[in-house]
Order: C-alpha cells, then sequence, then structure tokens
C-alpha cells in the first residue's frame, strides 16, 4: 500500500493534543537538569512580568485621583512623584522580566527545535528504500521544515502570547471583581466569550483557505525540485516552457487560496474591532454613571478603562495567532506523522554486529518480488566464495541489481536466505553489514560538494594522503590535479559538473576508500570508453586481491576473468560456468558475446570510416 504524501490536512482536537503530547518531552528533556530548570525560571518570570503589568494601572489610578483632589497651590504636594515613580517602574519591571523569560527559554526553544529535526532526519535515513521510492522528495523536506518551523512558533507564541494572555485576564477580571463587583468582571468575560467565539468561528472557515495554500505551497515546491534535479532532461525535450506551466499552476491555485484567505481576513478584524469597541464603550458608561453618582473616583474610571484596553489589544492578535497555531500544530503533525512511519527492513532486537571474516557469499533457494504479482526473483541460489569473483550477466529486468540490493538488505527477501560468513544477514545488524560491503553504482550520485568531500565520503575519518591515493587507484588523480581548484573543485548538483566518466571514478575511489571485505561493481564501467575501461579494469583487479567481488555486467569483456559467471533470464539462473565453459557450451550466454562482439566490430569500422 503507497504510503499517504506528508502534508497539512485536516486534524480534530485529538490529533492536536496527541501532536502537544509528542511535544513535551522536547520541553522537559530528560538528563538536562539545566534545561529543565531554564523552564522554572522562565515560568516564574513570565507570572512576575503579569503581575508587574496588572500592578501598572493601579498605581495610574492612584496618581490620577491625587492629581484630582490635589491642593494646586503647592506643586510639590500636588504631583505624586512616588506614586509615578512606581507606575514608571512596573512598566520598566514588566517589560524587563518579559524579555529575561524571551531570554531564559530562548535555549530551550531552540533545543526542542534542533532535537525534533535531528530526530525526524535521523529517522528518515532509517526508514526503508520502499518509503523512499514512493515518496516525494519535495513533499518531505516540505513536511520537515515546515514542521520544524511550526515548534518555533507553537513555543513562541503558546507560551509567550496565549499562555501569558489568559493569565492577564485572570488577574484582572479578578482585580475588577474585586475593587468594583461582579457586573465589571462579567461585562470583560462576557465580551471576550463574544470575542473568542466569532475569532474561532472565522479562523476555522478560513482554515480551508490555509490548508489549500499548503498543500499548493508543497506541490509547487515539489515539481520545482524534481524539475531542477532533472534539468537536462528538461533541456534535452526543450520542456522550459511545460516545466513552468506545471509550476505555474500550482502558484495559480495558491494564488486564489491566498486571495480568498487575504480578503476573508478583513471580515475577521472588523468583526472584532465591532466587539471589543462595543465592550469598552459599555464599560465606560458604566463607569461613567459610577463617577456621576460618586460611587467611583475619576482614577476608576481610568483604571477601568486602562484594564479593559490592556486586555483586548493584545487578543486584537487572537485570529492570527490561532490561525498559526492550528497551522503549526498541522504542520507538526505531518512532521511527527514522518517519526511514527515504521521501516520495512528493521534489525531484530537481538541482532549483533556482523563478525570480522574473509567475506564468503550464499545466496539458498531466495526468492523476491517487489510487487507480488510480479516476480524478480525465483528459487536463485550461488556462492561466492572468500576472496572469488563472481559475475551476474542477462537481459534488463533479469534481476541482477535486485540480487545487489538484497545483499546490502535494502530489501529481506520472501523465500530463502542470504549469508555472509554463514552468517544470515537478517540476524546481524545493517550498519555492520552495510560497513562490510561497498559498492560502485551504474548511476553515480554525487554530494553537491568537493571531489574531496566525495571521494571521503568513503571513510570520513581518512587522510588527505588516503584519499589521493584511491584516486590514484581508480585513475582520476590526474585529471582532478589538472583542475583549477584540484580536489576543492566543486562538483555541482548531483555532479553535473562531471563526465559520467567522470563520476563513476570517484564513485570508485570513494569505495576504495572504504575498503570493504565484499566489492560490488554494478556496471562501472558502463560510461567509461574503452581506454579508461580498461585501466579501471586493471585497478579493479589490483583492488579485488583478498577480496570477495560481485560483478553486475552488461558488457562482457569486463568479466571474462570471473570465477564463475551466472546468466539471469527472467529470475532465474539460466546458466553458469567460466567464461569458456559457457561459450562452449553455446547457449545464451555465448549468444550475448557474438552479438556484442559484432557490436563491437561495426562500431570500430565505422570509427575507421570517420578517421
Amino acid at each position: 500500500m503507497r504510503s499517504r504524501e506528508p502534508g497539512p490536512g485536516p486534524s480534530g482536537p485529538k490529533d492536536e493534543w496527541n501532536t502537544l503530547k509528542t511535544l513535551l518531552p522536547y520541553l522537559w528533556p530528560k538528563g538536562e537538569a539545566g534545561l529543565r530548570v531554564r523552564v522554572v525560571i522562565a515560568i516564574i518570570l513570565l507570572i512576575a512580568a503579569k503581575a508587574t503589568n496588572v500592578s501598572v494601572p493601579i498605581f495610574y489610578k492612584e496618581a490620577v485621583d491625587s492629581l484630582t483632589g490635589a491642593d494646586t497651590t503647592n506643586a510639590i504636594i500636588a504631583v505624586p512623584i512616588a506614586l509615578l515613580i512606581g507606575y514608571g517602574l512596573c512598566r520598566v519591571l514588566a517589560q524587563a522580566f518579559g524579555e529575561l523569560r524571551d531570554a531564559v527559554f530562548t535555549r530551550v526553544a531552540q533545543r526542542a527545535i534542533r532535537l525534533a529535526g535531528l530526530k525526524t532526519f535521523r529517522h528518515l535515513h532509517h526508514l526503508s528504500l520502499r518509503f523512499h521510492l514512493e515518496r516525494k522528495t519535495g513533499g518531505i523536506s516540505r513536511a520537515v521544515e515546515r514542521g520544524t518551523k511550526g515548534i518555533e512558533f507553537l513555543l513562541r507564541f503558546m507560551l509567550f502570547n496565549v499562555l501569558p494572555t489568559i493569565l492577564e485576564i485572570t488577574l484582572v477580571c479578578g482585580i475588577l471583581w474585586h475593587l468594583y463587583g461582579v457586573k465589571y468582571a462579567a461585562l470583560t468575560l462576557v465580551i471576550l466569550l463574544i470575542f473568542i467565539i466569532w475569532t474561532l468561528l472565522v479562523t476555522e472557515w478560513r482554515l480551508k483557505f490555509r490548508r489549500t495554500m499548503n498543500e499548493m505551497d508543497s506541490e509547487a515546491n515539489t515539481k520545482a525540485i524534481d524539475s531542477l534535479l532533472n534539468f537536462e532532461t528538461v533541456k534535452y525535450f526543450g520542456n522550459e516552457d511545460h516545466e513552468a506551466k506545471r509550476f505555474d499552476s500550482a502558484l495559480q491555485s495558491y494564488e486564489r487560496a491566498a486571495i480568498k484567505s487575504g480578503t476573508s481576513l478583513a471580515l475577521m478584524n472588523i468583526g472584532q474591532g465591532i466587539i471589543i469597541t462595543s465592550g469598552v464603550t459599555v464599560a465606560m458608561i458604566m463607569a461613567g454613571h459610577g463617577v456621576a453618582d460618586g460611587t467611583m473616583t475619576i482614577g476608576d474610571f481610568v483604571l477601568v478603562n486602562s484594564y479593559l484596553i490592556q486586555v483586548f489589544m493584545p487578543l486584537n492578535f487572537l485570529g492570527f495567532v490561532y490561525r498559526e497555531i492550528k497551522r503549526s500544530l498541522t504542520d507538526m503533525e505531518a512532521m511527527f506523522e514522518l517519526l511514527r512511519e515504521t521501516s520495512d527492513i528493521a534489525d531484530h532486537d537481538n541482532a549483533k554486529p556482523l563478525l570480522e571474516g574473509p567475506g564468503a557469499i550464499s545466496f539458498k533457494d531466495v526468492s523476491f518480488a517487489y510487487d507480488p504479482r510480479r516476480q524478480i526473483l525465483k528459487n536463485i541460489s550461488f556462492e561466492v566464495p572468500a576472496g572469488h569473483k563472481v559475475a551476474l550477466v542477462g537481459p534488463s529486468g533479469s534481476g541482477k541489481s535486485t540480487i545487489s540490493r538484497i545483499l546490502y538488505r535494502f530489501y529481506d527477501v520472501n523465500e530463502g536466505t542470504v549469508t555472509i560468513d554463514d552468517a544470515n544477514i537478517r540476524d546481524v545488524t545493517q550498519q555492520s553489514l552495510r560497513a562490510a560491503i561497498g559498492i560502485v553504482p551504474q548511476d553515480t550520485v554525487l554530494f553537491n560538494d568537493t571531489i574531496y568531500y566525495n571521494i571521503a565520503y568513503g571513510d570520513p575519518t581518512a587522510s588527505p594522503a588516503d584519499i589521493e591515493d584511491a584516486a590514484k587507484l581508480a585513475r582520476i588523480h590526474d585529471f582532478i590535479m589538472s583542475l583549477p581548484d584540484g580536489y576543492q573543485a566543486k562538483v555541482g548538483e548531483r555532479g553535473l559538473k562531471l563526465s559520467g566518466g567522470e563520476k563513476q571514478r570517484v564513485a570508485i575511489a570513494r569505495t576504495i576508500l572504504k575498503n570493504p571485505r565484499i566489492l560490488v561493481f554494478d556496471e562501472a564501467t558502463s560510461a567509461l570508453d574503452s581506454r579508461t575501461e580498461q585501466d579501471i579494469l586493471n585497478s579493479f583487479k589490483d583492488v579485488s586481491q583478498n577480496r570477495t567481488s560481485l560483478s553486475i555486467a552488461h558488457r562482457l569483456s569486463t568479466i571474462i576473468d570471473s570465477d564463475e559467471i551466472l546468466v539471469l533470464q527472467a529470475g532465474e539462473i539460466v546458466e553458469r560456468g567460466t567464461h569458456t565453459d559457457l561459450l562452449s557450451v553455446e547457449g545464451v550466454y555465448a549468444d550475448m558475446w557474438a552479438r556484442q562482439q559484432e557490436a563491437q566490430k561495426a562500431a570500430e569500422k565505422l570509427s575507421e570510416l570517420g578517421a
């Protein structure tokens, strides 16, 4: 069954709560006493900031009352210096506590973002090849990117905006109730309730536009990455306009959803303004009557106004915050969904490292299918004794490369067993198994970095001298030294700055540097000219000494010295033996050899005519 592409989608309260529960361990990390202390200090500073902030209007009220009834003939007595200083000090302390809270908690937040992103990255690398073949790289990278940004936003706004606002509303309602009775607190709560209901209803309605925007953003990003990675293919077929139209179709959908999102935001803001203004106006009328009948002072009038403005102003951002928190939770859910993906290939609980050994390979009664409806390998059995060279040949689709993937345990066999030095590869750790095998693939993909980095990838701890020795064995050292930047020359995206032969020689050097006990050559000379191929084959002979090697070949001339050649056809071994033995049988192999020899002679004749 194909896995669903990661991306934002509808999520309910249960999903959102599960997402928050997944995030909580990152905020209270085990074994990190320093970070836990920071969390506690941040909470204390948060409470201090809000407690100080709600004190500001009280100082303001007392100062107004003092000035209202003051003897203006004496300026020193008339101005309540202490109250005004207290007012200013509280405002400064409220801001200072808030900034200190942010400073203290920043390390916790950034560590949570880093650990969540790293855990997802590691998990993606531990998933099976099947998972990555069925997913779109652009969609996955976007899910991780949005997920980590979602964590950052959620922490910043939930902890530093929503929770402090809730605390402040609670304190203000309590103070209003204590000073002026339940009616002011009730009015505040009613206005808040109406405001919140309006905001949440409209925001929920608007969320569908945001989801469409996210979906189109992922689609556009996936199409862009796919197109740019296949830059040469686009050029070969002159399909730049076609690719632009595909990309633009996603952008147009994004544009339409963004317009709807923007216009609906204006409607929500107008409604919020009406609700807040109505609430403040009613409260001011009530306070005005209180002043008129002598139950309240001018300072009380100012205090009520200050508290309501202080409480309602942050709520102007409630729609934005709620929408973004919902989006962040949805994006985080998409990322955490990746963490819940299980690998088709996993180490057993009692898996042990593959022990050191000579590197003997055995396939016994192996059958395999990517899809149950199409069998790839049928009851395959063969052995590669330690230090020997065995070659696999056959037409495309016969199962040759599948054997190398099974050996690497990218897939598990449906039936039969595969062993290395008598150890079933399903019973050893994947890391130790793959450390014992080196492969030179047909389609070499390089990192967008230097030639030095790409060769050193075989052993990141290798010295520059070791890397140069590997390059010399792969017959690429002289070419590298001819470049202006030498080993520091950049190879470009997927190695596009190098020719096919140069890329394969870098891959060969990388494998030589790894120094494995088993070598797999998957049509490793397919992109090389005849002269370079011969040089590489000589290198292979040097490198393969005392090592087990399995060669998957299209050019039969490259494997004539093999100890045994296996001829595959439709997933079965139809012939086996040495080059000489197979020619004498005059079967499938002999026919392949004759056709390749004829093709080579024809190519040489054309070359002579061209010369």
